[in-house]
């Protein structure tokens, strides 16, 4: 469910007819509903009630500061992946203990800001990394809280491109090395081992994954303790996927996703946290662009828009596909016909969508992509020189700009001249 509907004929994001924020801020731009964002956060909360537990938003899906402070005003932590995501998020206000680090690359200088500020745990992905940590946490005389991430060998039958949980990804420790690691953790006195981290994968479609990783970190859990360690914390990630179409059947809910980590860890005595990001902010955010021509081709009509790969780069990176609707709503009745859709770009990759149905446009119409609030802005660039496009947040009947489009000028101002040009 999202906050973008027809009213009177025109689409809305709550309140706020499209139309006006183009009118105001230009096309193309990002919009996001605050109703749908604290929708489908407290979605995931109560899903988990009563078990104490945290849901901390992936703030790689969308890492606007205003988007991060709704979410923490509403009680979120935020998962990180970044010494520039853990910046964000204390500049949005939300407390080093509510922070959990992940990422397989983290660096020393990275360590040492989270451990100087305040972090709630790091989720290890390697040996190397854990002793790193050891020595970091050492050097300033305290004890870094950790969670192992292990790889259970899961096929989380998502792309390819999103799959973290197999055992020939990049992501955690081999499921069947992870006693000997949690043994050498145990040793080092920079480090407290607190937990068991995991995550398979992203827009899972199903929860049988799910289940299958699920149940093979309930017998570690006994294992570990087994093995003498305090596990009192297990991060069970995030994934669970978002419907990019219309007519797709729809994936679980997060309440049927919390029950199976009740039915399945529930008796653990564990704290739970999850790390859910796109099903949080992907239909919370349209992308909002303008056609500029409609071409005639040799056997294809080209619908050419403002928006280009560079906006939006999800379809050209994994074949997304994302709704694509007018922001006029067409008569009842109204015929569609086979558009591709394509941006600027020079690149034969700057397309949108091929043969889409959609009702005739012209030129100066505006369309919305549904579903883009997650890895659309966040992975925006300035290729072709291209300025990175708005940021909009709606609330209710209000509006407001959270990030402006720079202008030529400023994009360029970035540049320096070495002193001998």
């Amino acid at each position: 469910m999202d906050h973008f509907l027809y009213r009177d004929g025109s689409l809305h994001a709550e309140d706020v007819p499209l139309a006006e924020i183009a009118a105001s801020v230009g096309t193309p731009f990002y919009v996001y509903s605050t109703a749908t964002l604290t929708r489908h956060f407290r979605l995931f909360d109560e899903a988990l009630a009563p078990m104490p537990h945290l849901v901390c938003y992936a703030m790689k899906a969308a890492s606007n500061q205003a988007i991060l402070k709704t979410l923490a005003d509403l009680g979120a932590g935020m998962d990180v992946v970044s010494g520039g995501e853990y910046a964000r998020a204390i500049a949005a206000g939300v407390p080093g203990e509510r922070i959990v680090f992940s990422g397989v690359g983290k660096t020393r200088i990275e360590m040492h800001a989270a451990l100087s500020a305040g972090i709630r745990q790091f989720n290890v992905e390697s040996e190397p990394e854990m002793r790193a940590l050891n020595e970091v946490a050492q050097s300033l005389g305290v004890k870094a809280p950790i969670a192992i991430r292990v790889n259970p060998d899961v096929d989380a039958r998502t792309h390819a491109k999103i799959a973290t949980g197999k055992s020939e990804n990049k992501f955690g420790i081999p499921i069947s090395r992870a006693r000997a690691v949690y043994a050498e953790a145990a040793t080092l006195p920079g480090l407290d081992v607190i937990g068991i981290d995991v995550h398979i994968g992203s827009q899972l479609t199903e929860l049988a994954p799910y289940r299958t990783a699920f149940e093979k970190i309930a017998e570690l859990t006994d294992a570990l303790r087994a093995d003498g360690h305090d596990i009192r914390r297990l991060d069970l990630g995030g994934g669970l996927g978002i419907p990019y179409t219309q007519d797709n059947q729809a994936p679980p809910l997060p309440l049927e996703y919390g029950n199976l980590i009740k039915e399945i860890l529930g008796d653990k005595g564990c704290e739970i946290e999850i790390e859910p990001g796109r099903l949080v902010v992907g239909n919370a955010g349209l992308l909002v662009a303008q056609v500029i021509y409609v071409k005639s081709g040799e056997d294809r009509d080209f619908l050419i828009l403002d928006a280009a790969m560079n906006d939006l780069l999800r379809p050209a990176m994994y074949d997304a596909h994302h709704d694509i609707v007018p922001v006029i709503q067409p008569a009842p009745g109204t015929e569609r016909q086979p558009y591709d859709v394509v941006g600027p770009v020079c690149e034969s990759g700057d397309t949108f969508a091929k043969a889409r149905r959609l009702t005739p446009l012209a030129a100066g119409d505006l369309v919305g992509f549904r579903s883009a609030g997650a890895y659309g802005a966040v992975m925006a660039s300035e290729y072709n020189s291209r300025p990175l496009i708005p940021e909009v947040l709606v609330n209710g009947d209000q509006f407001a700009v959270i990030r402006p489009r720079p202008s030529f000028d400023e994009m360029i101002k970035r540049d320096t001249l070495p002193p001998w040009l």
